[in-house]
């Protein structure tokens, strides 16, 4: 089943995030804006509050919980109530689809990946944004788990393993991206997009279906 629950209940505690660490969140925005397609029709899987859809033009978003999916909605978005595991949309119908923070979320993300190159027409691209696992700040959601609720089912993925995975369900051509060097509460400024992985806790993948 897909972890929902604490997103339904505390949906309004979730979308206050994106105001209080601002600059965090539209240092992540930058760094999808490099790597998400201008054009083209695409979907955001685990689309949530609409937060990143939004800015980024998706233009549908899908997501299991009907309560978060509201706040997409009154943001523009298109949404289809679903889990990312076995999405109830068309083979090969998007240009793009967008994941972000969401894989931790996921109860199995083999087969979200299999789903994700599923809805993708050929040469399409799947754009993937999460917090890794092997830094600083993914280490601190570890340490901390227990004591957030969004968390505290969450298993978390290091850049590498998502590279594995990546190649493992059938993308190619990957496209790294990274930002947020700081501690989250020392990042009071918008950070710049950097290439590659290594530096930064947020990172960005750009993968093509094969």
């Amino acid at each position: 089943m897909p972890r929902k629950t604490p997103f339904d209940a505390h949906h309004g505690r979730y979308d206050e995030w994106f105001t209080h660490h601002h600059a965090a969140y539209h240092s992540e925005l930058l760094a999808l804006r490099a790597l998400v397609p201008w054009q083209g029709l695409g979907l955001e899987i685990g689309v949530g509050t609409g937060r990143f859809a939004a800015p980024l033009g998706v233009q549908i978003g899908i997501d299991p919980s009907a309560t978060m999916l509201r706040y997409a909605l009154d943001r523009g978005i298109a949404c289809v109530q679903g889990g990312a595991e076995a999405l109830p949309l068309k083979d090969q119908s998007f240009d793009y689809a967008l994941i972000v923070t969401t894989i931790c979320f996921v109860a199995d993300i083999k087969a979200t990946l299999v789903e994700c190159r599923r809805v993708l027409k050929p040469l399409g691209h799947l754009i993937i944004g999460f917090i890794d696992k092997a830094s600083d700040l993914g280490q601190f959601y570890l340490q901390k788990r227990e004591e957030n609720i969004f968390y505290r089912e969450a298993e978390f993925f290091s850049g590498l393993q998502v590279e594995n995975l990546l190649a493992e369900a059938g993308f190619s051509h990957q496209v790294w991206g990274q930002t947020l060097s700081k501690p989250l509460d020392e990042i009071h400024e918008i950070e710049a997009f950097c290439s590659g992985r290594g530096q930064g806790s947020f990172l960005v993948v750009r993968a093509t279906r094969s």
